[in-house]
Formats: C-alpha cells, sequence, structure tokens
C-alpha cells in the first residue's frame, strides 16, 4: 500500500476532514435551533406582558448560549489549528498522521457539546412506552463496555433476575444511563471499578445506581450537580447530569446522589415501573 501523499490521503486525514463538516453542520443546526427558541421566547414575552417565569426562562436561554458559545472556542480553535498544520506542504507523513488525529479528537469532543446542547434544549423526550429493563441493561453493557476496557476500568454490571419494565422513552433513558455511566468512568481511576445495579423491591418505581471509585463529591457542589453548565472537569459540557434529571422528571421519577469524599459516588436514577410488568 502507498505511502499517504497530498494525492492519496491517508484514512485518518479522510476521516478528520468529514467530521469537520459534519461538526460543522450540527453547529449551523445547533445555532439555527437557540434562534428559533430566541425567537419563541421573544414573542412569548411580547404577548405575556413580561411575565416573570417567561423572563427567566429567556435570560436562562442567553446565558446558555454564551456559555456554549464559550466552550466551543478552544477546541474548535485547537482543531483549526491542526487542519492547518494538515495543509502544510511538504509535511512527513507520521506528522500528516498525528496532526488527523488531534483534529479527530478535538471534532469528536465538539460533536458531543453539541449533541449534549441540542438534547437538553429540545428535551427530547418520547412518548413513553414499556420498556424491558433487562434488554435495556445489556445494551447499556454493550455501548460502555470498549470505553471501560480503554479507560482500564472493570464494569460490573447486575441484570436483574425478574422481568421487569420501566414506562419512559427508551432512547431518552439509555442516553441519561450513558450520561451517569460516563461520568463514572472519567472519576474512576484505573484499575478500579464502575458498578450498575437495577432493583425495584416490590416498590412502584425502579431504581437504576450507578457507583464508582472516584474521589467523590464535595457538599459544597452537591446542590448545583444538576444545574446546566455546571462541572467540575476541565472538559465537559456540563448538561449531562441536567439532562439525566430532565428525563427523570420528563417520566415521573427523580435522581439521588450518594458521595463521600475520597470514596466514591452512586447516582440512583428512579423511573416509575410499568403497571402491567409490575402485576405479573
Amino acid at each position: 500500500m502507498p505511502a499517504p501523499t497530498e494525492e492519496t490521503p491517508s484514512e485518518e486525514l479522510k476521516e478528520a476532514f468529514a467530521l469537520f463538516s459534519e461538526t460543522s453542520a450540527k453547529l449551523s443546526e445547533a445555532y439555527e435551533e437557540l434562534q428559533s427558541q430566541v425567537a419563541r421566547l421573544s414573542a412569548e414575552l411580547a404577548t405575556a406582558n413580561g411575565e416573570l417565569a417567561r423572563r427567566e426562562r429567556l435570560s436562562a436561554l442567553g446565558e446558555m448560549a454564551a456559555k456554549l458559545a464559550h466552550q466551543f472556542r478552544t477546541p474548535l480553535a485547537a482543531a483549526l489549528l491542526y487542519v492547518g498544520h494538515l495543509a502544510r506542504p511538504g509535511l512527513a507523513d507520521a506528522d500528516r498522521i498525528r496532526f488527523a488525529e488531534k483534529t479527530l479528537s478535538r471534532l469528536r469532543y465538539l460533536e458531543r457539546l453539541i449533541q449534549d446542547m441540542l438534547s437538553f434544549v429540545k428535551g427530547q423526550q418520547g412518548e413513553p412506552t414499556a420498556i424491558s429493563v433487562q434488554g435495556l441493561v445489556e445494551e447499556l453493557e454493550q455501548v460502555m463496555e470498549p470505553q471501560a476496557t480503554v479507560q482500564g476500568v472493570k464494569l460490573e454490571v447486575e441484570v436483574p433476575g425478574a422481568p421487569l419494565q420501566v414506562w419512559a422513552d427508551r432512547p431518552a433513558v439509555l442516553g441519561a444511563l450513558i450520561n451517569l455511566m460516563e461520568n463514572a468512568l472519567q472519576a474512576s481511576p484505573v484499575g478500579g471499578f464502575v458498578r450498575l445495579g437495577v432493583s425495584s423491591h416490590g416498590s412502584p418505581f425502579v431504581a437504576f445506581r450507578v457507583e464508582d471509585q472516584g474521589p467523590g463529591v464535595p457538599e459544597s457542589n452537591r446542590g448545583r450537580l444538576f444545574e446546566p453548565f455546571f462541572t467540575t472537569r476541565g472538559e465537559g459540557s456540563g448538561l449531562g447530569l441536567a439532562i439525566v434529571k430532565q428525563t427523570a422528571d420528563a417520566y415521573g421519577g427523580w435522581v439521588e446522589v450518594e458521595s463521600e469524599p475520597g470514596r466514591g459516588s452512586a447516582f440512583s436514577l428512579f423511573l416509575p415501573l410499568h403497571k402491567e410488568a409490575g402485576a405479573a
């Protein structure tokens, strides 16, 4: 196979440019969505005689747009810098591949920011249906196992023995659980574990409990964990836990946090048990 040249770019370079185009399109979609939300809320304000709740929503949306712009700036600038390096004439193949990989890393991070923002702004909660808890947990394990392996963290998943169903939207619940699992993986040290357990114990709710071995959450931060854009990590949209709470609220559930500094955290997502399954 010939070495990559300017005429035959490497697969990494092709992927970088493809993802750059895709992310640019998603940025445009996110901007248009924000514009439409601002226009809609502005119209509501104009016809609602300055109602306080709507003013607060508009203010929150403006704050969100400003924070997102700030979060997009650094990874986008880095991606553009690496793309500029890729365009340099006479660049060695090894350097070209290295810059392409760096570009991909920044663009994938941007893509995740955009996905989180669109999920939060649109409130992507579909109509509730009966969801098999066993099937949901098995899919979640398949999605998260490769990431756990790469990060050197053991993934422990406890599938409930008795058939259980929850009453919610499957993509929304899966997305919420992925957010909890990703947070737990990022918090846990190499060689540690992340455990997912599911229980009902005769309750009308099913609890999905995600436990990590991270540093824990300081008491001073616990009251802000579910605020949009609040994050203690260097990278992250700060929307993951807000989306989890949004999903729980949409289907009559809630989220609980147990944490002790130095001894890890456990986040539990409670969702209503499907009544027919509960009676079976």
